[in-house]
């Protein structure tokens, strides 16, 4: 993406060279422009000749290729550079957006829980989230996720509930709160009796969302 923005800059630069400083033969701005042309849309023309010889002819790169070389065929240069530059200027915001999406994506992947840590006779065992049953007693110590949607039964805490609210600030929980898995326990450890099993519970049906989302992209 940055090796884009340079391409993009550079030849944004030209282009306006060209466009204000009007040389007395006018193909000194004609070849200013076909220089610009190159630097920002090679890869386009490049991608649009790679694609035809794979059976892919119909696609953005062979568009634009066509629409920018039959301005140059027409004679109109500034108009073929434009175009390029426009394409190009919104493919990299398209990029950015993506890149952006992808990290939010791999945040949110993130909320999985590991394991829960389930009272049972007398006892505390680490176990799968979806070994849990609606009525347990799970444990939640400091640093620790949430792994599954409940109320709380015991202490008082704060959560980083960010990658589910996007929430800055920490939200203050004690007896009797409700709670959603996916929250990360800040202070003190709490206990939490599940109301949901895994398969229901709200970090759970995030994740099948994303996963479903993406596999449909």
């Amino acid at each position: 993406m940055k090796k884009r923005g340079i391409k993009i800059i550079i030849s944004l630069i030209l282009f306006l060279i060209s466009m204000i400083i009007k040389f007395q033969n006018e193909w000194v701005n004609n070849i200013i422009y076909i220089i610009a042309y190159i630097i920002v849309g090679f890869d386009i023309v490049k991608k649009a000749l790679r694609n035809i010889t794979r059976g892919k002819v119909f696609d953005e790169n062979f568009l634009m290729t066509v629409a920018t070389i039959g301005a140059f065929g027409i004679g109109e240069f500034p108009e073929a550079v434009a175009v390029m530059l426009f394409y190009q200027i919104g493919e990299l915001f398209q990029s950015y957006a993506v890149d952006k999406s992808r990290k939010s994506i791999s945040n949110l992947m993130n909320i999985r829980p590991d394991f829960a840590n389930v009272e049972r006779d007398g006892k505390t065992e680490k176990v799968d989230p979806d070994e849990v049953k609606i009525g347990e007693i799970i444990v939640v110590k400091p640093g620790e996720k949430v792994p599954l949607d409940g109320c709380v039964i015991e202490g008082k805490t704060s959560l980083d509930t960010k990658a589910l609210t996007g929430e800055t600030l920490p939200r203050e929980v004690e007896k009797g709160d409700e709670i959603l898995s996916g929250c990360i326990n800040l202070n003190s450890v709490i206990k939490i009796k599940v109301t949901k099993e895994y398969g229901e519970s709200t970090v759970s049906k995030i994740l099948d969302l994303v996963e479903n989302a993406s596999s449909k992209k």
